[in-house]
């Protein structure tokens, strides 16, 4: 197949010239083969004359024969010896032509090559072979080229890929970048979470991995590029695949066991008519396979409750969860503890006349967790330290609802039309059991606690948004109005007993029993428009000018009954620990942008300004408190492409974070007795200056590639908290107070390469990050200082239908230090792991992944931490692998301990989880698909 692009990717002329010079001196002349073709334009079919037609070697690209054509486009190449070649021609006016043949005793003639003209490809890489492709910023893979198990997942097909990787963890990473969307068809596939595409459909579904950066929509509208990228992956589905349906059914269970057996069912189908595309999954099981992580919990509304606003440099309102709530819902991580997960989802698209697309996704997701979580830690308060133990019994039973609806419509040639709504109901009931002792120095008791923590909290979050798009007759000028609303409601009703004891000197002082019933109703409203033109000034500048307006509108009623002993009752009012609060904002934000878009360089500079108007409220008190913020929001990016697939991007940006609703609301939180928190309406708004600098080069005929990132942030009035520490009876009491001196740099590189001689890949990435934060205890400021160096190597090589093994290992070094401990603090960890896939004939497979975990002692824990994790699966396929049977070992060694090891700021812990420890499964998967193209098969 043909290949075509502008640039040299082997060699600079002046090494070409010299290589050509040297084996035209020495060349041989013992094989008879001749190698022969025309060279013409592929527009007007002329000669191309004077071009160089040169023949490489494969595996280390070094020239092997070259010629020109003549006036007529003819070339020989005479003296061949038999074997495989690259056949690459350059000519100064044309792109170059690549193409993989074979040579044998006999004279080969390769008829008419068609090279286009520089002009004609827009200076654009286009690269073509039998498995891959590049034309401009995108990269395609024919996904039939990388052999994969049968019946093999999208992840499994990304791991063989040239430039991807996928890391244990499911993170997927794109020429050194972190793939943060995978669409199926160009379209969202369940919402914006990769890992539904890659872990549930099908990898011999797949035609073409697409891998690009895409940009925003609204760049992607005015074709100005405005520098906000998301790496993205899409999937092109096979034809065949797009008629009937597919799918897969997969059961595992444990075999030999009573009652608690694990187990997993599966079940993914998808099914295709014309344009109208229906998909659906049901995952069911009780390994924690699909349990959502943290992460994830943010998808689905874990952390709508306490909000932050955040307006970026382009006036954008966005929240962000900050810690802390009055819910008092538990941290759920689900590599710890025991869950039962239910996840089921519809996906249907449909499109009508190529002008209206709809893409309606409704998905359900339950959790039943349980873990028991036993932690000591010890922290320092000037020359004292307090040690404590504890343990809490958690149990959660969470269930999400969402539902994500996009219907845009192109009502001409020049005018289009996108609503969006989303929904999502979130409901969680828990309990939470903790037993706790605090000791100082000499085991001294400082105090006791017996809590217990009930949960019943919904939540709710709805959001609609409507996007209108004018193009003008002049090429960029366009006109576009924005406009989205959003709600956020949670309603929680809880209960806290607990039994506080405090003691001095060791011996009992008092003790304090709470019984309360807490009754939380918050809400945070917001309504942003906008409007935006663009305007070009010359054939590569580009003047926008935008305007908006956001109004926020947030109530935080929070009240506390104590139980009544005379009317069996929560109707007594704790005056002190319940609060109405309400806050409204409003921001006026007009911003200007000049843009320059080249080929091979883009930049924008721009600014805005921010006019905030603060209203709060307290209710409770009377109390009222207007603030008024003039704001300048700074911006700047800049790329350039020096050459094919290698690019150079430098970002700045300036931006304010707003105190959350929960931080300025003059509120007690005594849910631990000895560990509360308190408001602070006086915060101000933070302002973070933040510079990223990235380099990526990516050479896909060597499989090379270099990436690089260097960034730095500053935040000026940064919120902290302030830790009032009783050294006596050791309780805290922290508020949010505003601080200066925060910042944090970072540094990675990464080199990968492809080692043909013995057909493997490489990759080294060592990594540098270095953080100063402020803090502050008993009012006595302070900074903590925290360095990560580290460095990473992966290897890996397969053979089809042989082996696949893959080795990696990560090396870091840590060192922290506070000016509460003159103490430094360091220690080494590493992390080892192999996975190894060996096939044992056509139908058997063997697989094995193996980690070994270290983390070196310290003064604080004089232990090495080191645990071994090693699982097995052994296989076989039937009925030309539309049926699989496997048994599956996990945790052989017994060794999954959750046992994690902290330092932050001046204090030092250990905690340990419950794991699900060794266990063995048996399972069998039907992957099935419509039975006409069976039959035409």
């Amino acid at each position: 197949m043909l290949i075509q692009y502008k640039q040299k990717l082997f060699m600079p002329k002046i090494t070409l010239t010299i290589a050509i010079l040297f084996l035209f001196s020495f060349s041989a002349f013992s094989q008879k083969a001749i190698i022969s073709g025309v060279v013409t334009d592929s527009k007007d079919k002329t000669a191309v004359h004077n071009s160089v037609v040169a023949l490489l070697t494969p595996v280390d690209s070094i020239l092997y024969r070259f010629t020109r054509s003549d006036k007529k486009g003819n070339f020989n190449l005479k003296n061949v010896k038999a074997g495989n070649y690259i056949l690459m021609t350059s000519h100064s006016q044309y792109a170059d032509y690549v193409d993989a043949i074979i040579v044998n005793d006999n004279d080969k003639n390769l008829g008419t090559i068609a090279l286009k003209s520089k002009i004609e490809v827009l200076r654009e890489v286009v690269v073509k072979t039998g498995s891959i492709r590049i034309k401009g910023d995108t990269t395609s893979y024919r996904a039939s080229d990388f052999k994969v198990d049968a019946n093999a997942n999208v992840e499994e097909l990304l791991k063989k890929l040239p430039g991807i990787q996928v890391d244990r963890n499911g993170v997927i990473k794109a020429m050194g970048e972190t793939v943060q969307k995978v669409l199926v068809d160009g379209e969202e596939f369940f919402g914006d979470d990769p890992g539904m595409a890659v872990k549930n459909l099908r990898a011999d579904a797949v035609k073409e991995v697409q891998v690009f950066n895409k940009k925003s929509e609204q760049a992607e509208f005015t074709g100005i590029d405005d520098g906000k990228t998301q790496k993205t992956i899409n999937l092109k589905l096979k034809e065949d695949k797009k008629k009937g349906y597919f799918g897969k059914i997969d059961g595992a269970n444990q075999p030999f066991t009573d009652a608690d057996s694990r187990y997993n069912t599966n079940l993914m189908v998808s099914s295709f008519k014309g344009k109208r595309k229906l998909s659906a999954f049901l995952l069911n099981g009780n390994t924690g396979q699909d349990g959502l992580s943290w992460e994830d919990s943010e998808k689905f509304g874990a952390r709508d409750g306490n909000i932050s606003m955040n307006m970026d440099d382009d006036g954008n309102v966005s929240y962000e969860w900050v810690g802390g709530s009055n819910d008092g819902e538990p941290y759920v991580n689900t590599q710890n503890g025991f869950i039962k997960n239910t996840n089921a989802g519809i996906q249907y698209t449909n499109k009508w006349n190529e002008k209206q697309n709809l893409n309606v996704s409704p998905k359900f997701n339950q959790q039943i967790y349980t873990n028991n979580n036993s932690r000591i830690s010890q922290t320092q308060v000037g020359d004292t330290f307090l040690n404590e133990e504890s343990s809490t019994e958690t149990n959660v039973n969470r269930r999400n609802f969402k539902l994500n609806a996009v219907y845009d419509v192109k009502l001409d040639s020049v005018n289009s039309i996108k609503f969006s709504a989303k929904t999502n109901f979130y409901q969680t009931q828990s309990d939470e059991f903790t037993n706790r002792k605090t000791t100082g120095e000499a085991d001294v008791l400082k105090n006791k606690q017996q809590r217990t923590f009930i949960t019943d909290s919904d939540k709710s979050a709805l959001s609609a948004g409507l996007l209108f798009k004018h193009k003008f007759a002049k090429a960029r000028r366009t006109f576009s109005f924005s406009s989205s609303w959003s709600l956020l409601n949670t309603n929680s009703n809880n209960i806290l007993k607990s039994s506080n004891e405090s003691y001095i000197n060791g011996n009992f002082d008092s003790k304090v029993d709470v019984n309360q019933n807490k009754i939380g109703d918050r809400a945070n409203q917001n309504f942003t428009a906008s409007v935006s033109y663009s305007e070009p000034i010359a054939k590569q500048l580009a003047l926008q000018f935008s305007y908006q307006i956001t109004y926020d509108k947030g109530k935080n009623n929070y009240f506390t009954y104590d139980y009544s002993e005379d009317t069996a009752k929560y109707d007594e009012l704790v005056t002190s620990l319940s609060n109405q609060f309400e806050q409204a904002v409003v921001t006026q934000r007009p911003n200007v942008r000049l843009s320059y878009n080249a080929k091979k360089i883009n930049y924008s500079i721009g600014s805005g300004f921010g006019f905030t108007t603060f209203d709060l409220q307290d209710l409770s008190m009377n109390k009222e408190y207007k603030r008024n913020y003039t704001n300048f929001f700074p911006s700047a990016n800049f790329s350039y492409k020096y050459k094919s697939n290698s690019n150079l991007r430098f970002d700045y940006q300036g931006s304010t974070r707003q105190p959350s609703l929960e931080q300025l609301q003059p509120l007690r939180n005594n849910q631990d007795f000895f560990n509360q928190t308190l408001g602070n309406p006086d915060l101000k708004q933070s302002f973070t200056n933040r510079i990223n600098i990235n380099q990526n080069s990516y050479n896909m005929l060597t499989e090379t590639q270099i990436y690089q990132g260097l960034s730095f942030s500053t935040t000026a009035n940064q919120i902290i908290y302030n830790s009032t520490i009783d050294p006596e009876t050791a309780k805290t009491i922290s508020k949010p107070i505003n601080s200066n001196g925060n910042f944090s740099a970072n540094f990675y590189f990464g080199y990968g390469l492809k080692i043909k001689k013995i057909d493997l890949y490489a990759d080294f990435r060592p990594n540098i990050n270095y953080n100063k934060s402020v803090i502050s205890i008993n009012d006595k400021m302070g900074d903590t200082k925290n360095l990560n160096t580290g460095f990473s190597v992966y290897l890996s090589k397969y053979k089809q239908k042989k082996y696949d093994i893959s080795l990696s290992n990560r090396f870091s070094y840590n060192r922290s230090s506070t000016t509460q401990n003159s103490e430094v603090k360091s220690f080494n960890t590493n992390e080892l792991n192999l996975n190894l896939g060996v096939f044992l004939g056509e139908k058997w497979k063997l697989s094995t992944d193996y980690n070994l975990s270290t983390r070196q002692k310290t003064i604080d824990f004089q232990d090495n931490l080191t645990n071994q994790l090693w699982n097995a699966r052994l296989q076989r396929t039937f009925k030309k692998d539309e049926f699989t049977a496997y048994i599956m070992v996990r945790d052989i060694l017994n060794q999954n301990i959750g046992i994690q090891r902290n330092v932050y700021q001046n204090t030092i812990s250990q905690e340990q989880n419950d794991r699900l420890k060794r266990y063995a499964m048996i399972g069998f998967t039907w992957n099935f698909k419509n039975g006409g193209e069976t039959a035409k098969k």
